[in-house]
């Protein structure tokens, strides 16, 4: 319970009450793919909605894809229009993790039970990387591979302590529009560092098909 002073006439007192939320997800079947038991879990970005967001990974030989939506939703401009979605802000940050990774591992669990997938990447986009690699930390025997696409590693993980016995993949396009010059060549050095390949490809901000091919046929 957080207690606070206002105009120092009362306290105002942090509550919590725990209740039942539903989470959105998407997902597809591939009609033809060389090994339709992969399993591609993708999070999406900043503002983005799952049933948009997969679409990027509609191509030929794609494995199954799982995209889980992020629970707080908003519109991205004024009070009406197009609608994005978001994992958390640096309000109850520690809440929005705890959650978060709750809710996924209830949706992994559904997806092993109905599909039993023999090979599972992990794929974190832009701010969905940072519950990505929460995720991954704290389930990496779930998965077989993680990719983590244009962000910054989350501060609050230790690298010390973040498994690296599996493959690990850091992806940046040359024109990110968030990530230049030495902001990039710094991001890309963090990330060798703590054991990551990276692979790098003319591009902006976004999910590259060719190089994201080649990782999942590794």
């Amino acid at each position: 319970m957080n207690m606070r002073k206002i105009n120092g006439y009362f306290r105002a007192m942090e509550n919590r009450i725990d209740s039942v939320k539903s989470y959105r997800y998407e997902l597809t079947l591939p009609k033809s793919s060389k090994n339709p038991k992969h399993l591609l879990i993708a999070l999406h970005g900043y503002g983005q909605l799952a049933k948009y967001f997969i679409r990027k990974f509609d191509w030929k030989d794609a494995p199954m894809v799982v995209a889980p939506e992020g629970p707080h939703r908003f519109y991205l401009k004024g009070a009406s229009g197009r609608v994005g979605a978001s994992w958390m802000t640096k309000e109850a940050r520690e809440m929005d993790i705890e959650e978060n990774l709750r809710w996924l591992s209830k949706l992994y669990e559904k997806i092993q039970q109905v599909y039993a997938p023999e090979k599972i990447t992990l794929l974190g986009f832009s701010q969905g990387a940072a519950t990505a690699a929460r995720w991954y930390q704290k389930h990496p025997d779930g998965f077989d591979q993680l990719i983590l696409w244009a962000a910054v590693f989350p501060p609050d993980i230790e690298a010390g302590i973040f498994p690296t016995e599996k493959p690990l993949h850091f992806v940046l396009g040359t024109q990110d529009e968030y990530y230049q010059g030495d902001a990039a060549k710094s991001l890309l050095t963090s990330y060798e560092n703590l054991g990551f390949r990276v692979h790098s490809f003319k591009g902006p901000h976004d999910i590259e098909e060719r190089v994201l091919t080649s990782i999942l046929s590794t």
